[in-house]
């Protein structure tokens, strides 16, 4: 392999909702796995199931990938791939957590209580409807780089504030006698487990969320067809991506730890105390 080619590093976003009875032991066991492979990223492990981001050679990870299907449950994992020229993280971390992805809405089985799955290709159809409420599940620094037409931004900081938002929301639609049909679309699609679980709770029933989420969206859908507006945020060094998954003019600023376009002037939330009010959380 040429160095151009060695340059180059595979990304891949994945999860899986599954029974893990052992994390620890399923963690312990990735650890040394990356380490052998040097990859660089984030793996969460939780008795139910795993989510990260992980980059390394095409073959590293091709490696990893087949180690994490091999385990209990997780032969369907949901990958997504990306490339970048620069290692888009600085080390690898595996964590256990009680959740791979925290929501704090007590017992929910997103395995079994999810909505509804909807592919890219017939999402636009879903959400032109004007009977559709659309959701976005993401925070608000997130929303603030791109989202669908037409879409509800919660205005959250961190996604355990969904519940609360979502309950206020869900009082508003049956004091106007309404129960809507629901799309919830993510970032990649593991939010939307969650959150469409939380809504199905709470007694609504026509309830669907984007297969893949945005980042399949942008992937398949010509961007003359698309009601994307804007870009995706991403959580790894590229900041945000457009249509084709192209890295877009977003950068970090230093000082707030929001995204911005570079392209135009950054109104810095960072006081001279050096408090950031509205600095981005999980």
């Amino acid at each position: 392999m040429g160095a151009a080619m060695e340059s180059v590093f595979t990304i891949a976003a994945l999860y899986r909702f599954a029974s893990f009875p052992d994390p620890d032991a399923i963690a312990r066991d990735l650890r040394l796995l990356c380490a052998d492979l040097e990859t660089c990223g984030t793996l969460i492990v939780a008795g139910e199931g795993i989510n990260g981001t992980v980059a390394g050679s095409e073959a590293a990870i091709k490696a990893l990938v087949a180690h994490i299907r091999a385990l209990p449950g997780c032969a369907d994992l949901d990958v997504k791939y990306a490339h970048s020229d620069e290692a888009p993280f600085a080390r690898m971390k595996v964590k256990v957590k009680t959740e791979i992805v925290t929501l704090g809405a007590g017992d929910l089985d997103p395995a079994n209580q999810a909505g509804a799955y909807l592919d890219p290709a017939d999402w636009n159809a879903l959400i032109a409807d004007p009977d559709t409420v659309i959701i976005d599940t993401r925070n608000a620094y997130e929303v603030a780089v791109g989202s669908f037409e037409g879409a509800i931004d919660p205005g959250t900081r961190s996604f355990r504030d969904f519940p609360a938002w979502f309950d206020d929301f869900a009082e508003k639609l049956r004091e106007e006698g309404r129960e809507p049909r629901i799309a919830m679309f993510c970032t990649g699609g593991i939010r939307c487990e969650k959150s469409t679980a939380l809504v199905r709770a709470r007694g609504f029933d026509e309830v669907y969320h984007l297969r893949g989420g945005i980042l399949r969206y942008l992937e398949e859908i010509p961007e003359a067809d698309s009601r994307w507006q804007g870009d995706c945020y991403v959580f790894d060094e590229r900041v945000a991506v457009g249509h084709g998954l192209k890295q877009g003019d977003y950068v970090t600023c230093r000082d707030c730890g929001l995204p911005y376009n570079r392209t135009a002037a950054h109104d810095c939330p960072a006081d001279s105390s050096g408090a950031w009010p509205h600095r981005k959380q999980g």
